[in-house]
């Protein structure tokens, strides 16, 4: 199947740099009409009809977030926009946010009216530092063009750069971090729709989620929804990374298989599994690469990686759990020392010391650690543990199996 490039629409197209390249393809059509042609509650079925749902990872319905926001008490409202792209072989907003920053702006305009917030955030990732003057740029070209401010709504949108912390990925952290707080998780509830930042209702929404929001107003949710599965519509965009021939952006109608992508567009070979949603994603193994890309089957935040034949499985989780315990905020226990001893264990098997006992440990761990992780963080970062065990144990059992000869010749 081909690409079909609904978010991805601009990119290559204009010049990301100049507003008139931009009001030459629609550009803030959307938001000229709704604010000269809808109410905010019109804007909000809208996007309601439309089946969108969140682009992050959790696929909350988007049209329901702002619904709630908008109903909210308070005399202060917040949209942020959640450009913290730090999964692991993630790059797809990046890629967005060079290719056509106004139609971000667009749409946290068009969000902001919905719910009734008159200042908005971009969350830049620390790490796309070199994108923060010219995204501040395209704000200001958008502002001394009148689109930020009408009869009955202006909003403010600021850039606010990140730490460069993972888990600031996680929205209530995110909002920790804006206050100005260390990026730790929230329990919840309360929900940031009824009391997110500064106590106020607040949504947050990804970038990618985001980008979706001009293309349904402009051309009406129900062209929206006839694009995709029952309950995963619109498109789906995608980095892929890893064993492949070419690594790139790709944007899919949702529904399109695993193969469609890795082999059809990203050219891999010899195949031996794919993450699908970064390091904290499902591992697929080749003999299900017809998976669905969907959210009733495996989709993930975007983040795509391959691996071929002659890659160690164990040493991709060590090297994921590695990478959680680096990140792991610490604020609750399960997360905090779950990943430092997942690490240790994992470790013992990459060098061939691990036990039947150790295995048995591991599982029991990743499953604590699921169901009792205050956030996402936690939650997920036994995801590709949990899956090689089922589809890869024998080579668990092979190092365990390697250790017992070597003892045994030892003794």
């Amino acid at each position: 199947m081909p690409e079909k490039r609904v978010v991805l629409k601009n990119c290559g197209i204009i010049d990301p740099g100049n507003i008139d390249s931009y009001i030459a393809n629609d550009g803030f059509s959307a938001l000229t009409k709704a604010l000269q042609e809808m109410t905010p509650a019109e804007v909000i079925e809208e996007i309601k009809g439309s089946g969108l749902r969140g682009r992050g990872g959790a696929g909350f319905p988007t049209g329901l977030k702002w619904d709630l926001a908008s109903k909210a008490q308070g005399d202060e409202k917040y949209v942020i926009c959640n450009a913290d792209e730090g999964e692991v072989g993630t790059f797809k907003d990046r890629y967005i946010l060079e290719g056509d920053p106004f139609s971000i702006v667009e749409a946290v305009a068009i969000a902001s009216y919905a719910v009734g917030a008159r200042k908005a955030y971009i969350y830049l990732r620390a790490e796309y530092h070199y994108l923060f003057d010219a995204l501040e740029g395209t704000i200001s070209q958008a502002k001394e063009r009148g689109f930020l401010e009408a009869a009955d709504f202006v909003v403010d949108i600021e850039v606010y750069e990140g730490a460069g912390a993972y888990v600031c990925g996680e929205e209530t952290a995110l909002i920790e971090s804006i206050e100005g707080k260390r990026g730790d998780s929230r329990p919840r509830p309360p929900f940031p729709p009824s009391e997110g930042l500064w106590g106020k209702p607040t949504i947050v929404n990804n970038l990618e989620t985001l980008m979706n929001i001009p293309r349904i107003i402009h051309e009406g949710a129900e062209w929206f929804s006839q694009i995709g599965t029952e309950r995963s519509k619109g498109t789906k965009v995608f980095s892929v990374a890893g064993d492949v021939e070419k690594p790139g952006v790709y944007e899919l109608i949702m529904g399109s298989t695993l193969r469609e992508l890795v082999e059809g567009l990203a050219l891999a070979r010899n195949t031996k599994m794919v993450q699908v949603g970064g390091a904290s994603g499902r591992v697929v193994p080749y003999e299900n690469i017809d998976t669905p890309l969907a959210f009733e089957d495996v989709l993930g935040a975007g983040g795509v990686i391959v691996f071929d034949e002659s890659r160690d499985v164990i040493e991709m989780v060590r090297k994921n759990a590695e990478f959680f315990e680096e990140e792991s905020c610490g604020k609750c226990f399960p997360c905090r020392e779950g990943t430092k001893r997942m690490l240790e264990i994992l470790t013992r098997f990459s060098k061939g010391e691990g036990s039947k006992r150790e295995l048995k440990y591991l599982e029991d761990l990743a499953e604590t650690m699921m169901l009792t992780s205050l956030c996402g963080l936690g939650q997920a970062a036994p995801n590709s543990l949990v899956d090689t065990l089922e589809h890869y144990r024998s080579e668990y059992e092979a190092r365990i199996q390697e250790m017992e000869a070597s003892t045994f010749a030892a003794s």
